[in-house]
């Protein structure tokens, strides 16, 4: 399986993002548009429909989702307390870190449904399914929790307002309703969800500012170490004490060692957050994907 051949699609559409942003007449303007798009329309289809298509089995799934909360919660836990450790505490920036912290345990869908399917098959995709579901609440409240916080918004009603968690709850009611998207509409909404994956990456990289990146390595460093690195570990830790099955076992470790999700930026740009930062370090985990994969796959099994 060549991962890198799967990631560098992702990886070029941010870097033409950015070489368009900074070269041509398609300047931050133009972008920032695109971004409001992506945000409050084209990502919030493609996340419904990525629930909404694969029948939840709730009950033989039951592991594999404790085992998914479990990890999605560790990885929280730990983003979440970097500002409290002894050194770390002096050399983060706070609100840098309620931008960031997403970064840690969010994760990149649209790759995760092309490795499943590769891996497993339509049992790997209903498998994915039923993690989607059940992590991509708690992630996204983890996600907007914190910079609520700091902007001094009430939490609740930044949920409430949030598409992105407002689609994931449709897609489950409707799913478990057992209702799908009709034959007729299925085309249509396929395309949004393409154009959502290519203007939300292309809008990541139009944002993207290198020299952000350089105030902000403590941070930087410690986020991804927890996605790349520490989550992966956890992952196979769980697989073995639940005694997950061959195919629960691959499914949890490729969701453990994607790269994060892509709307991370498209979240911190909106909240009113420092986006360019969130933008390199979400390039630099596409980027970190092309090793956490194979370590998680490869090695760990």
């Amino acid at each position: 399986m060549h991962y890198a051949q799967l990631l560098f699609p992702d990886f070029s559409l941010i870097l033409i993002g950015y070489l368009l942003c900074r070269h041509t007449a398609l300047n931050r303007p133009v972008w920032q548009a695109a971004e409001a798009l992506v945000y409050f329309f084209l990502f919030p289809v493609l996340l419904f429909q990525s629930i909404v298509r694969t029948p939840l089995d709730l009950g033989a799934a039951s592991s594999l989702m404790v085992a998914g909360l479990a990890l999605g919660v560790v990885g929280i836990a730990l983003a979440y307390a970097l500002p409290y450790l002894p050194w770390f505490k002096h050399h983060i920036d706070r609100r840098d870190h309620a931008a960031s912290v997403q970064v840690a345990f969010r994760f990149n869908s649209f790759i995760g449904l092309a490795l499943a399917e590769k891996l497993a098959g339509p049992q790997g995709l209903q498998l994915l399914a039923v993690l989607i579901g059940v992590c991509v609440p708690l992630f996204n409240i983890a996600a907007v929790w914190p910079m609520a916080r700091h902007a001094e918004r009430g939490l609740l009603g930044e949920v409430v307002r949030n598409p992105l968690i407002i689609a994931t709850a449709l897609g489950l009611v409707t799913n478990l309703a057992g209702f799908s998207i009709p034959g007729w509409l299925a085309p249509t909404v396929s395309r949004i969800g393409a154009a959502s994956i290519a203007l939300g990456l292309m809008a990541a990289g139009a944002g993207m500012q290198f020299e952000t990146l350089a105030r902000g390595k403590a941070l930087g460093v410690s986020v991804l170490t927890i996605r790349h690195l520490i989550s992966p570990l956890v992952a196979w830790l769980l697989a073995r004490a639940l005694r997950l099955g061959q195919a629960e076992t691959l499914i949890l470790l490729t969701f453990s060692a994607l790269p994060t999700a892509s709307s991370c930026y498209v979240l911190a740009a909106r909240m009113g957050y420092n986006g360019p930062y969130v933008a390199g370090l979400v390039t630099l985990s596409t980027l970190l994907g092309m090793l956490s994969l194979p370590f998680a796959l490869g090695v760990l099994p």
